[in-house]
């Protein structure tokens, strides 16, 4: 399977401008009374409905499929034992994360954060959210290698969830220090580890490249956009109290999917 220049250099850039959106979530946390949590709450939602249809309905079944050429009838068995694979990373990255720095633990709706230790929860949740960052670069990575038919809904959807994301890193260290660029230069460098991520593919995956090793990468990536949207996703998207707007948006995720797996 062979991979040009252009295609691995546009996955690298899809990923960082994924990872930067953590950037712009700051700048919204800059004026956190006009944040609009209806549109958040669908949005969060609309992302998980996006990688769940897309892992279950297109990733999986395809990396069955490309499998079965090496595994016969056990392929199934191989991309099981791939999504698992990837759902125990990531939970065991969360595992190893104190639940006070923890962004997948849900501390309350972002922007009431209180205290004299807000400097510090913003420093400790820029270096846990980077660290979890760190295997969504991976998965838009991967996924962007596969085609632009795979890299945009995703590429949006971890956009999307990096909003809240920047906001929750940019609030206690803007309203501890009054400083923005602070603020904001912490906000990027917890997006950051998603190109540092797709990097990371780069340099030691690409020289392994095949059919086979694309295939099990995609079953991996399927579990760790499974447990995102599930672990992280679907509970920030209740957090602001809206529940049928967040289910809105996961339908209308699977929806927006479903037309565009049709169409294309």
């Amino acid at each position: 399977m062979e991979l040009s220049l252009s295609s691995i250099i546009l996955a690298l850039g899809l990923t960082l401008v994924a990872g930067l959106s953590t950037g712009l979530g700051s700048l919204m946390s800059f004026f956190a009374k006009a944040q609009n949590t209806k549109f958040l709450s669908t949005a969060l939602g609309f992302s998980a409905g996006v990688m769940v249809y897309i892992s279950f309905l297109d990733l999986m079944p395809g990396a069955v499929d490309d499998l079965a050429a090496d595994f016969g009838s056990s392929a199934g068995l191989i991309a099981t034992i791939a999504f698992f694979a990837g759902i125990a990373m990531i939970a065991l990255i969360d595992f190893f994360i104190p639940d006070d720095e923890n962004p997948h633990q849900n501390h309350g709706t972002i922007g009431d954060e209180k205290g004299p230790n807000m400097h510090r929860t913003g420093l400790m949740l820029a270096l846990a959210i980077g660290v979890h960052n760190f295997p969504e670069g991976l998965a838009t990575f991967a996924a962007a290698l596969e085609g632009l038919e795979f890299a945009i809904p995703i590429v949006v959807a971890i956009a999307i969830h990096n909003i809240p994301e920047g906001i929750a890193v940019s609030v206690p260290i803007y309203h501890s220090t009054g400083n923005r660029a602070k603020a904001l230069r912490f906000s990027l460098l917890s997006g950051l580890a998603e190109p540092v991520g797709a990097l990371f593919g780069a340099l030691f995956l690409l020289p392994f490249w095949s059919p086979m090793v694309s295939a099990l990468l995609m079953a991996f990536v399927a579990g760790i956009m499974v447990y995102i949207s599930f672990d992280e996703l679907l509970p920030n998207s209740e957090r602001f109290g809206h529940h049928h707007f967040a289910m809105s948006g996961v339908v209308a995720g699977m929806a927006v999917m479903a037309i565009s797996l049709l169409i294309l």
